[in-house]
């Protein structure tokens, strides 16, 4: 099989995906085959662990796409994550419990403790796989659609979109915190039993749940990749550089913007739809601002408009958090801030960038 030239040039990437591919092999090798008191062995955390970093640097690459190629600073692409992990955790909360009399399944349980005599029309449909997997895509892509559409024709831009898009991610949050908004509430969505038949809690099932997050991944950066090597894309760093140049010169740059931020808000839904299961619950938490600001802050420790960069900020800083939060939990915040000052300040180019440049000084 012929590799495409855009992809051959990419020694970056191309380490990426075997990286990836590494870890579809080993991962569930040493979880399946390797005895539970074996030091080789991975527990059923460590692998869900391993796949909530996959679909976060997702979320990242996503943010990357906007932010490193087209300028758009976004502080709300943890709206469109929620939004994909909600339209997955309804479907998951239509598997539990027993079947009714047309064979659906009852209400779920915080409708039934809120009194709550029939399923909301939004709910309809959910019971199905491909329903799911549908909206997971439609809704966060239809909603960046519509905000870009208004705010893009409206030539927002720079810090007043970036609070903008704070805003819509903060009003969100306040409306799914509502119990009269049918989504569970403070609570949000939990307890999920099953998928497709299979087991959540099953160590097959996670396994795959991890497979799924590191093809979503590989295919998340392939097709930014590719898109980026177009001429699109090329467009999309002219729109960075000179956005009235770029009007000037015939470029509909609202409908170039528009449709690149929906494209991405998607990216950002398929990767909070694998995070659901992997995690086990689902709530408006989701949505908070300090979500969006740390997907900024980890494309800006990996590398700005490096795509690769995105995944590694995300891992690497996620990493930190995990092991931070459990050693020294009160000094996280602080640790993230003064992570994001020293790499404004010393690393512009994120540790991507400052590779590269060694590597051409070399």
């Amino acid at each position: 099989m012929r590799v495409p030239s855009w992809l051959r040039s990419d020694r970056a990437g191309l380490a990426l995906l075997a990286v990836l591919a590494a870890l579809a092999l080993v991962v569930p090798a040493l979880n399946l085959l390797v005895a539970a008191d074996h030091p080789l062995h991975l527990s059923a955390y460590t692998v869900t662990l391993l796949g909530k970093y996959l679909c976060y640097a997702l979320l990242a690459v996503s943010v990357d796409l906007v932010w490193g190629y087209m300028g758009i600073l976004s502080l709300g692409h943890a709206a469109f994550f929620a939004l994909g992990g909600y339209c997955f955790g309804m479907y998951l909360m239509r598997q539990i419990g027993a079947r009714g009399v047309y064979g659906d399944p009852v209400l779920p349980d915080f409708m039934v403790f809120l009194n709550w005599t029939e399923l909301p029309w939004y709910w309809l449909g959910f019971d199905q796989f491909w329903f799911a997997a549908l909206m997971v895509l439609a809704a966060p892509g239809l909603l960046a659609f519509v905000f870009g559409w208004f705010a893009f024709r409206s030539r927002v831009s720079g810090v007043y979109l970036s609070i903008i898009t704070q805003a819509l991610t903060y009003a969100l949050m306040l409306a799914f915190f509502r119990n009269e908004m049918g989504f569970g509430g403070n609570n949000g969505l939990t307890d999920f039993k099953d998928a497709l038949g299979f087991p959540l809690h099953a160590d097959s099932t996670r396994i795959v749940l991890f497979l799924l997050s590191a093809l979503a991944l590989a295919g998340g950066y392939l097709a930014c990749r590719w898109l980026v090597s177009t001429r699109l894309g090329r467009v999309l760093v002219a729109i960075r550089d000179a956005e009235p140049r770029a009007r000037f010169l015939g470029y509909r740059v609202e409908r170039v913007k528009t449709l690149v931020f929906a494209f991405s808000a998607m990216l950002a839904g398929l990767a909070g739809a694998l995070y659901v299961p992997q995690v086990g619950i689902i709530n408006p938490g989701e949505f908070a601002p300090l979500n969006s600001i740390e997907a900024v802050i980890w494309v800006a420790v990996g590398g700005r408009g490096t795509l690769v960069g995105a995944v590694v900020g995300a891992v690497l800083v996620n990493y930190a958090k995990t092991w931070l939060t459990g050693a020294l939990p009160e000094v996280w915040l602080f640790a993230l801030g003064g992570l994001f000052v020293a790499v404004t300040l010393l690393l512009p180019r994120g540790l991507v960038g400052l590779l590269r440049r060694r590597g051409a000084t070399a």
